[in-house]
């Protein structure tokens, strides 16, 4: 008996707006080792929206508020997609749904899920940082195998803190990293990663970018004027610096999505 490939959609809440995150998205659901079916929803430019015979849901990050889309038609429909999700996994189905949440994805469920206060920035964040694991963190399936700190792309105007620790406890929620420590500043350190169930995880910061193809992105001459205009010619270096360290972002990107893509497959293999 032939058994049905595993379909996975990649949510794109980018809005047309220029990104690598696609890119890597595409780069990692499309391991040929793991042979998916899958395929890009245009969410917010174009209201679509996958069916519940999706077994896996990669949703991207995005510019702009967390707050943009109340109202509107594609966060209604996103929002009703989840409780589906939401449902399924809790109607004792053995063949589970899963979901990973990236940057503005994590931001709209935060607010949705109401995991804490998502409100906006004294400044923006962009570039790679060291990010610190909880003890949750250093226990997770995932997390567990990153570096104290490890390092990410983070780029956002947004953050979810002071979390809502009777919902973190009720229903078994975990915080698994938080911002970088900052000595000279008195400003709480904003939740990074959080794990809602076995089959949900959610990031603040993105971990599917990789190091060669931002480098290749910072070179253009078009981006590297843009990143200088909004952010000074200090932050294009130093981001290259990072970018050319072989132990910051490689163990972030090759560790995260594509062990929990893998675990997934697996896992929704043996329910066929």
């Amino acid at each position: 008996m032939s058994v049905s490939k595993i379909k996975v959609a990649i949510l794109d809440l980018y809005d047309n707006y220029p990104n690598e995150g696609m890119r890597n998205l595409k780069e990692l659901v499309g391991n040929k080792d793991l042979d998916f079916d899958w395929k890009v929803f245009d969410v917010r430019a174009k209201t679509e929206i996958p069916d519940m015979t999706y077994d896996i849901f990669v949703s991207s990050g995005g510019p702009g508020s967390p707050y943009d889309g109340e109202g509107k038609e594609w966060e209604t429909k996103y929002f009703s997609l989840m409780d589906k999700i939401w449902a399924h996994n809790a109607n004792g189905n053995i063949k589970k749904k899963y979901i990973f949440a990236i940057c503005h994805s994590f931001q709209l469920l935060s607010r949705y899920l109401q995991l804490g206060n998502v409100c906006e920035r004294k400044s923006t964040a962009f570039g790679v940082f060291n990010l610190e694991r909880t003890e949750n963190g250093k226990q997770d399936k995932y997390f567990r195998f990153l570096s104290d700190p490890f390092y990410a792309v983070d780029s956002r105007d947004w953050q979810l803190i002071e979390p809502n620790t009777k919902l973190f406890l009720n229903t078994g929620a975990e915080i698994l990293a938080i911002d970088k420590r900052r000595d000279h500043v008195d400003l709480e350190r904003a939740v990074m990663a959080v794990k809602m169930n076995p089959y949900v995880y959610m990031t603040q910061f993105h971990p599917e970018a990789d190091a060669d193809g931002m480098l290749r992105y910072f070179n253009i001459k078009e981006k590297k004027e843009h990143v200088v205009k909004n952010h000074g010619e200090w932050k294009l270096e130093e981001m290259i610096r990072c970018l050319s360290d072989p132990y910051k972002l490689p163990l972030t990107r090759e560790t995260l999505i594509p062990g929990f893509l893998r675990d997934a497959h697996d896992e929704l293999l043996l329910t066929e």
